[in-house]
């Protein structure tokens, strides 16, 4: 077992006890770990102590104070379990000399595979056939579906996740338009047309986000995207939340253009994901609201949960800590943020 230095010891925020089950499976830097529950925020942070490293996951809030005050705390890095990075404050970090990475890639099949499922699904209905047979109800009447070979999906964001769910889609004999602001050729071989944005909206049945968010991408399915779109269209959401703008799908909804929503990543997520509310009573209007549409799918940002993808989730974040704490580097660069 190789041994790192006093200043392997990480604190981890967010965690659910399947993050306990593969970081303590893959720790082979005898690395003490230090599991919380609780979000990583301001006021959390006095949680941490004695500890060099903190390990962040997509709903931690990493902005300037928070920074500020692992500094103050003599934290040198911040790793991401996640590829993510719109939570953290990267100019801050590199003012207060913390090192950021994340894990760029870690199963893109498994994200690919849960849009196509939440496209099949909201399509054939089977979560509603699998109650109705529970009940011994076992008419079809609003079950009916549309054959997925022939149709028009439109991809948008075309990095390792997006390039994974186009080869899926490719294999249902659909028609597939992509959107990036770099074309890939690889893809263009397989089949892929990339065409302007525009195009995307206007041409496709089906639309599957698979960018980042930044300032560019924020909220780049609003009213005036959704009016270009075909009637009927559905939308896949498997990214980031803050790609949607929530109040105008709903209305999308409401009025039938939108024809299918599936999301698993919503905008005001934090308050809500990763966590039991069944004896709750939400708050939150707008997902109470999607959610009691029946042309809605909602998942709790279950596309990345699978077990290749935790396992090199752990594997990837340790050995770019290592890396950090040997070498000052990491050979990946795509893993090194700040």
């Amino acid at each position: 077992m190789n041994s790192i230095s006093n200043t392997g010891k990480i604190a981890f925020f967010s965690t659910q006890p399947y993050d306990k089950i593969f970081f303590n499976k893959y720790n082979d830097f005898d690395f003490e770990l230090d599991f919380f529950e609780t979000q990583l925020n301001p006021q959390t942070v006095t949680l941490i102590q004695d500890c060099a490293i903190v390990c962040v996951f997509v709903n931690d809030i990493i902005n300037e104070t928070v920074i500020k005050q692992l500094a103050e705390k003599n934290v040198s890095i911040i790793a991401l379990r996640c590829a993510g990075f719109n939570n953290v404050d990267l100019e801050a970090a590199k003012k207060y000399n913390i090192k950021v990475c994340r894990v760029p890639a870690y199963s893109p099949q498994a994200v690919a595979e849960h849009a196509m499922a939440m496209i099949l699904t909201l399509n054939r209905k089977t979560h509603k056939a699998y109650n109705r047979v529970r009940e011994q109800n076992f008419s079809l009447n609003g079950l009916l579906g549309f054959d997925l070979f022939g149709k028009t999906i439109g991809i948008i964001g075309t990095g390792n996740i997006g390039k994974a769910f186009a080869k899926i889609a490719l294999g249902f004999g659909c028609k597939v338009l992509a959107y990036d602001i770099v074309t890939n050729d690889e893809m263009i071989k397989d089949g892929v047309s990339f065409v302007t944005l525009e195009e995307i909206f206007k041409s496709a049945e089906i639309i599957s986000l698979h960018c980042p968010l930044n300032d560019q991408t924020k909220h780049i399915i609003n009213e005036t995207s959704i009016s270009f779109m075909k009637d009927n269209v559905m939308i896949i959401n498997t990214s980031r939340g803050g790609l949607i703008e929530t109040a105008c799908v709903i209305e999308g909804l409401k009025q039938g253009k939108i024809g299918y929503l599936g999301i698993d990543v919503y905008e005001q997520e934090e308050k809500l994901f990763f966590r039991d509310l069944s004896e709750n009573i939400i708050q939150d209007d707008n997902i109470q609201r999607l959610m009691s549409f029946p042309n809605v799918l909602v998942t709790a940002h279950q596309a990345f949960f699978t077990n290749e993808a935790l396992t090199q989730i752990a594997l990837v974040t340790f050995n770019n800590i290592k890396s950090l704490l040997t070498e000052n580097d990491i050979e990946n660069k795509a893993a090194l943020l700040v």
